[in-house]
């Protein structure tokens, strides 16, 4: 007889169509959830044996594909087309915000389906993004998202040990692209090219920790791993000082979170990391002010993530005390970070 988790596996796979053979994750317009409206909750081992050997990669993908998900499906409830039109956005802004919440549910879906049955498949927990009412702030918010889950893309394929999870990273990469080059021209009428190379930075669960801000503490279920796995919880940085965060400029960090900040010994050296497509450049990081250079060598394209590091260009996961910051190069009134 089947166990309740195969069943659950089985209800997913005989009623809920498979990305690229439906048009559900395109063409769907309602304001309720589409799939995985019904499979929230995470769906535990069907059977025993060890781990695919991609298994804890894509649980950390599923898990920041729940955020995503919820981001997007967030500002359907909220917002209608009036939401964006009345504030001068282009008349077809709620029509692609709804579909690509329709494509995050897809990759949802594919991320389930690339844990194997031996290992958990992490379920939703809640969410908040902060940006209440405001289309303006989820618009500035989305093209951070989207920034975000290119970048990890980059990093986890680095991580990943079969071909097949290799070409999957990239081709959802490849997706989450097309999204934030639809913001850069419709909505912020920017220049959508960030130049040869997009940034490849390598660890991946530096960032994807990054978006454990969205989540709300203690709503995730039990039976969901740490996410990401491993966690480092490292202390994120914001930059204090106002600048525009370009090459060259001067530029101070501050911690989002007073509890969890970098501790220094004095005497000893430290350095802002900042990356920018396959380079990394460091540069003296003052730990007295929390002061430093953005490199001036790095055109003004794409995005720079910069880090805290002990060792000159972070050579190791353990070498980054901090971050990563992203510093967008356009359109410049978002330079920022998660």
């Amino acid at each position: 007889m089947a166990s309740p988790c195969e069943l659950a596996i089985l209800a997913i796979q005989i009623s809920v169509p498979y990305p690229a053979k439906a048009l559900s994750y395109d063409d769907y317009r309602g304001t309720a959830p589409p799939f995985p409206a019904n499979y929230t909750s995470p769906i535990l081992p069907s059977s025993s044996g060890p781990p695919g050997p991609d298994d804890n990669l894509f649980q950390n993908v599923l898990a920041a594909e729940w955020i995503i998900f919820n981001f997007y499906q967030q500002a359907v409830e909220v917002f209608n087309a009036s939401s964006f039109t009345a504030l001068g956005f282009p008349n077809g802004t709620y029509d692609r915000i709804q579909e690509i919440r329709d494509i995050e549910a897809g990759h949802l879906r594919i991320f389930q389906d690339s844990i194997s049955n031996t290992s958990v498949k992490p379920g939703s927990c809640a969410y908040e993004f902060g940006f209440g009412s405001d289309p303006t702030n989820f618009l500035a918010k989305q093209i951070f998202i989207e920034v975000s889950s290119m970048v990890f893309a980059t990093g986890l394929v680095q991580q990943a040990q079969a071909s097949i999870t290799k070409g999957a990273l990239v081709a959802i990469g490849e997706a989450e692209t097309r999204h934030a080059v639809w913001a850069l021209i419709d909505i912020w009428n920017a220049d959508p090219f960030g130049g040869p190379i997009e940034t490849s930075y390598p660890y991946a669960n530096q960032i994807l920790d990054a978006t454990n801000q969205f989540v709300v503490p203690g709503s995730c279920p039990a039976a969901n791993p740490i996410y990401p796995n491993p966690r480092q919880n490292l202390p994120q940085i914001f930059f204090a000082n106002g600048t525009s965060g370009a090459p060259g400029g001067n530029i101070t960090f501050t911690y989002t979170d007073p509890e969890n900040v970098p501790t220094f010994e004095e005497g000893r050296p430290y350095f802002a990391v900042f990356f920018h497509g396959l380079e990394n450049i460091s540069v003296p990081f003052d730990i007295t002010t929390d002061s430093t250079i953005i490199p001036s060598e790095f055109e003004e394209k794409g995005i720079i993530l910069a880090v805290i590091s002990d060792q000159e260009g972070a050579p190791t996961e353990d070498s980054v005390l901090a971050g990563p910051l992203f510093l967008m190069q356009q359109p410049g009134q978002l330079v920022g970070s998660l």
